[in-house]
């Protein structure tokens, strides 16, 4: 029997989310022969991690299902002990990446990554807080059907799982290294609002992230593609490919990605970035590993906090820092792209130097297009007039500030690919939670 990893980072109120991903562990373990580890990650505020607390308590056991609640104190203990095993340079900036005063969608996975691999577990699978799962004959339509039966398989022997294959036959004998799917409902980027406000500057805005150079017709058929999901269509069948993965077609909601690739190479630990956990589909796909894309697809809800107040200002913050964060890593992606199969070894396994190499080599880049896209922004946002003029005016005095971040965001990442695989290893060592860690 394997194990597996069920991983929910959260911040927020989600004890209906958690119920919820409690009954997906639950189908997984009566229905494939695994053991699943729930692993909830929770950096909420102390209320609210007492009512999750509540509710993780009630939920009714289940065989096959090993439930874990870590408020940040415990993670903190676990990262400790294993910056310790691991002998790092730098023992108190890597605690910090891995563990940040800020809001880190990367960090927050890569904490799952390494628990997971403390736990002896062969894969794991996440979901968001802010999601829930579509409804088909009044039963919940889990991904982690999809995801079980292919995952760690080599890709010939996951034929009979998928529906449709476009399979390279140099690859058939790589491992299934990812397997994901979207969301329906509302746009992944709250941004939503700017379109229906002024459709053009939507474009303008949402087409920043495209790279420097990007004539107007790719990049607005890139705005039109972005953060939409699968649309609003709901499930009605199952349908699977397999091969080169679609991963635009893919959201870190509804992802489950095998040890061989997380073990190896971790996400940018970047802190109020939006978009800073995608990194390891691009290493999934340019690797040529292939993966399983369905159509179990999530469905994305906003949460109020987002739209008003210090809530919208924070968000749009993270989205200004995404935009940022576009110069640095579209360089490591072209490579990636370019030398494909020379990202793996002889045994399929993810080059990590040569990934940590790429990243480290861009933080060289030249700030002007980032100077670019603020001067857009602040343009763009002054037209839209409301609480995009006030956000406007909260970020002019910021923008040295974001620019520096931006680099030394990319700089600690390739910091963490250097140090990655000891802390792997420390994990691996250090072995099941311990101190209380298990609900």
């Amino acid at each position: 029997m394997r194990r597996i990893c069920l991983t929910l980072p959260t911040n927020r109120a989600c004890a209906a989310t958690l119920v919820a991903v409690h009954e997906e562990a639950a189908h997984a373990a009566a229905h494939f022969d695994v053991e699943v580890h729930l692993l909830v990650l929770d950096s909420s505020d102390d209320r609210t991690r007492t009512e999750h607390a509540r509710t993780v308590s009630e939920l009714a056991p289940s065989p096959g299902v090993v439930v874990h609640h870590l408020d940040e104190a415990r993670q903190r203990d676990f990262l400790r002990r294993v910056i310790e095993g691991a002998g790092v340079a730098k023992p108190d900036l890597m605690l910090d990446l891995m563990l940040p005063a800020g809001v880190s969608y990367g960090a927050c996975t890569n904490r799952a990554f390494l628990i997971a691999s403390a736990l002896g577990c062969e894969s794991v699978h996440r979901r968001d807080s802010d999601s829930s799962y579509q409804i088909l004959d009044g039963e919940p339509v889990f991904p982690i059907h999809h995801e079980l039966l292919s995952l760690g398989k080599r890709a010939v022997d996951a034929l009979p799982g998928v529906t449709r294959t476009r399979l390279d036959p140099a690859d058939v004998y790589k491992p299934v290294s990812m397997v994901g799917s979207s969301f329906v409902g509302e746009l992944s980027v709250d941004i939503g609002e700017i379109r229906d406000l002024d459709p053009e500057i939507y474009y303008e805005v949402v087409g920043l992230w495209a790279e420097a150079g990007t004539p107007p017709e790719e990049r607005r058929e890139l705005v039109d593609d972005s953060f939409v999901g699968a649309g609003t269509d709901p499930f009605t069948h199952d349908e699977s490919t397999l091969g080169t993965p679609d991963i635009w077609r893919v959201d870190m909601c509804n992802i489950a990605l095998d040890r061989e690739v997380y073990e190896r190479v971790p996400l940018p630990p970047a802190t109020s970035t939006i978009g800073s956990d995608y990194f390891l589909l691009h290493v999934v796909r340019d690797a040529t590993l292939p993966g399983v894309v369905h159509n179990r697809n999530i469905v994305n809800y906003y949460t109020p906090e987002r739209r008003t107040g210090p809530g919208f200002t924070a968000y749009q913050l993270r989205w200004t820092k995404f935009l940022l964060s576009m110069l640095y890593l579209y360089p490591v992606y072209t490579e990636m792209e370019r030398v494909r199969g020379a990202l793996l070894d002889e045994r399929h396994h993810v080059r990590a130097d040569a990934i940590g190499a790429l990243v480290a080599h861009s933080t060289g880049e030249d700030r002007a297009e980032n100077i670019r896209r603020l001067d857009v922004l602040d343009r763009c946002y002054r037209q839209l007039g409301g609480k995009y003029a006030e956000f406007a005016d909260h970020l002019m005095p910021l923008r040295d500030r974001l620019l520096d971040e931006a680099q030394a965001d990319t700089e600690d990442f390739a910091l963490l690919i250097e140090e990655w695989g000891p802390l792997v290893a420390a994990a691996k060592l250090l072995g099941p939670l311990q101190g209380g860690d298990d609900a």
